[in-house]
């Protein structure tokens, strides 16, 4: 009965792209007792089969045949690292009726291909043939825990796992690290861990990490208590290991990335669930030091959210609004900047974004790649389609994309994890 009644709300009537830009349309939320679960069941690529590029560019299966990936990271020496993870196998433990909301969802979410047992390893890829298909994969790391975000600094790996970043020593070359790793510092994880995914990137002067760690709540119904140090950015210290609170009231912020023209900070932030089909938009942002971003209290600047007790309008009235929205439940957690040469000029200093996809939205969002032009550091115009056909006309999906990456060609590498390919997209 639960499910019937989750999977049967109301449609939303808006254009989709009036989530999008830096002034998306907000419209009154919506009350409703549980959540809109509109799933599209995983059925993958048949032999073949591959998604539609835009005009002027092409798109190839770079490898095939992996195990859930999920984050990317290409080394110096054009090598190109796959998180191939999944959520922890104790995860999100609660009780009462979030115990059966989170069952519900859970079993619902199995459909869409996101309850695979984690892989926990890193595979490297290397080399291009005629084809466009990598020349050599190696299992690179293993054994460990629900592995993201991934960063080289010097002549060390620093791998973020949903629990703690994990430091390994490298060479240039390297096909695999049999050295166990030390332990860097821990992260906040814990038997909620709500969202699991910590992604990462180093500063370009090599001094400093950033790690994303997420809220361990939708909108803190799980008390504020545990979302100690959560919902947030972090900022280590590389020779110390200290480790502070950069930027804070960022639900889930994901694809870490610095922007080419700017030098700053950007993120993209999966924002709430359950206050309709068009609210909250996900959003990419330029992120402040000491900066507030409304989690939990408020979405998009100072709008408030009722639902939070008690309310907090002193952080409220100094939340920033995102730099721009990226369409409501899209689930946008890939993020890069184009810095390279191969695609058309067009495409410089803009910004890749792998949209997973909706699970909680009527009609589906997301499931595509997009690209948000930019000019003097800053998002200038509509986003562009540039992969899209990721799913079928009657809401089943082929694939779905997370981690998006630029290769050592210049390149752009795209993580499916539902079709368990790194797709490369070159100029036609």
């Amino acid at each position: 009965m639960l499910l019937t009644v989750q999977t049967c709300s109301a449609q939303s009537s808006a254009p989709e792209a009036r989530g999008f830009g830096t002034q998306p349309n907000l419209p009154e939320p919506e009350k409703s007792i549980l959540p809109t679960i509109n799933i599209a069941p995983a059925i993958g690529w048949t032999k073949g089969e591959k998604p539609q590029a835009a005009n002027g560019l092409a798109v190839t299966a770079f490898a095939a045949g992996l195990d859930h990936p999920r984050m990317l990271h290409v080394l110096p020496n054009g090598d190109v690292l796959v998180a191939e993870s999944n959520a922890p196998a104790v995860h999100d433990t609660s009780s009462g009726v979030k115990a059966v909301r989170n069952w519900v969802e859970k079993k619902v979410k199995g459909s869409a291909g996101a309850s695979v047992p984690s892989p926990d390893r890193i595979t490297l890829l290397r080399g291009l043939d005629e084809h466009g298909v990598a020349t050599t994969r190696t299992v690179f790391l293993q054994g460990l825990h629900s592995p993201f975000g991934m960063a080289l600094v010097g002549d060390y790996l620093y791998v973020a796992n949903t629990d703690a970043i994990m430091r390994y020593p490298y060479k240039s070359g390297q096909t695999s690290i049999v050295e166990p790793g030390v332990k860097f510092v821990d992260l906040p994880a814990g038997k909620i861990n709500h969202h699991w995914t910590k992604d990462l990137v180093a500063s370009r002067d090599g001094l400093r990490l950033y790690v994303s760690v997420g809220s361990n709540s939708n909108v803190a119904e799980n008390g504020m208590e545990n979302e100690k140090d959560r919902a947030a950015i972090h900022e280590i210290d590389i020779a110390t290991g200290r480790m502070r609170l950069f930027a804070s009231g960022l639900r889930n912020a994901n694809g870490l990335a610095w922007q080419p023209q700017s030098g700053q900070l950007w993120a993209a932030v999966n924002e709430r669930d359950e206050l309709g089909n068009d609210l909250v938009p996900d959003y990419m942002t330029s992120v402040r030091d000491g900066g507030f971003y409304g989690w939990p209290y408020s979405y998009f600047g100072q709008h408030v959210d009722v639902r939070v007790k008690p309310q907090r309008p002193d952080l409220v009235a100094t939340a920033l609004a995102p730099d721009y929205a990226l369409g409501s439940h899209t689930a946008s957690l890939g993020l890069t900047f184009y810095d390279a040469k191969m695609l058309p000029a067009s495409y410089a200093g803009g910004a890749f974004v792998g949209q997973h996809g909706s699970w909680n939205r009527k009609p589906h969002s997301g499931y595509k790649v997009i690209f948000v032009p930019f000019a003097d550091g800053k998002p200038a115009d509509a986003p562009q389609d540039i992969l899209t056909g990721f799913l079928t006309a009657d809401g089943k999906a082929k694939g779905r994309p997370v981690g998006v990456a630029v290769d050592s060609k210049g390149a752009l590498l795209v993580a499916d994890d539902v079709g368990n390919i790194i797709w490369r997209v070159t100029a036609k």
